[in-house]
């Protein structure tokens, strides 16, 4: 007895054609990407990808690694995580980081932001000229401006001079501290700009009605409007986060990773490593850990962007 065939799906070859249509579709609306993704693999994916590969070899500048480099595996890293220079600068990196941009950009940037929504015209006037300028200015000139301003002889001893104050050499006693307040005058005003576009899509009569209710200025900033800028603040967390990641020319002019390391943040290492020293490999192995770290805060700050399911 032969086995009755099993019934076909309904509608089985129309659900097919749609399927297929809806891939047509797609492939169609996907091929004028086509140039964009190719020119991502070639200018982003694939210097990743060597940079990867690089710390991975015994490249030089000089010797017989400079003409034919060697496959070593991960030795760069080993020897990396054994310098001790490294977590100096891993410390480094983080106090920079915190203070420059989480802490002073984003606080300063928001207390920027609320004096020009409430400020009068002259002060919204003078504040966005002086907080702008620093930000257009070209790095190097502006890295220029910063080391004049903290040297010994500079802007900042001549005021404290003129009021009886002997200045000391803050470029060699405190390092770190110039370069972050450096960093935070350079940058500051992108958070600023992000901040009042954000507090400015907030609804007046909301902040009317907690007024009338009798909430306090500091009542409102913390109940009403850090709440709902709170996907504006994370946005920018991210973008100052990893722009100052990646700062190297205000410190390497300001400092020069100096006096001896007290400066040298992880792209200052990786330049001294691979350019002063002439270790390629061992710079880029440097700068492959500082990509991680960026993706990392990239992935948190996403995170905290994915939009709340109900």
């Amino acid at each position: 007895m032969v086995a009755p065939e099993a019934p076909l799906a309904p509608n089985g070859p129309r659900t097919d054609r749609r399927g297929r249509r809806r891939t047509g579709r797609a492939l169609s609306r996907s091929t004028p990407l086509l140039p964009a993704v190719v020119l991502l693999a070639v200018f982003l994916i694939g210097p990743i990808v060597q940079a990867f590969y690089g710390a991975l070899t015994n490249s030089s500048l000089t010797g017989s690694a400079a003409q034919e480099s060697e496959f070593v595996g991960l030795q760069n890293f080993a020897d990396l995580f054994a310098d001790p220079v490294f977590p100096k600068s891993v410390l480094l990196t983080t106090a920079f980081l915190v203070f420059s941009a989480i802490i002073g950009q984003n606080v300063l940037g928001l207390g920027l932001a609320l004096l020009l929504r409430t400020g009068s015209r002259p002060v919204r006037v003078g504040v966005s000229t002086v907080v702008v300028g620093a930000w257009i200015m070209p790095e190097i000139v502006a890295s220029f401006a910063a080391y004049a301003f903290f040297a010994e002889e500079g802007t900042l001893n001549s005021i404290l001079g003129a009021v009886g104050i002997a200045g000391p050499s803050w470029l060699y006693s405190f390092p770190m501290l110039s370069v972050i307040l450096a960093n935070v005058w350079r940058g500051t005003a992108f958070s600023m700009l992000v901040y009042s576009a954000a507090i400015n899509d907030v609804p007046p009569e909301i902040t009317e009605s907690a007024e009338v209710d009798g909430a306090t200025g500091w009542q409102r900033l913390i109940r009403i409007t850090i709440p709902m800028i709170r996907r504006s603040i994370s946005t920018n967390l991210m973008l100052t986060t990893l722009q100052t990641l990646s700062v190297f020319t205000l410190i390497y002019v300001m400092t020069g990773g100096g006096p001896g390391t007290n400066s040298s943040t992880l792209p200052v290492l990786a330049y001294q490593e691979a350019f002063s020293f002439s270790q390629l490999g061992f710079g880029t192995a440097i700068a492959v850990i500082l990509l991680l770290v960026g993706a990392l805060f990239s992935i948190i700050y996403l995170r905290a962007l994915k939009p709340e399911v109900d």
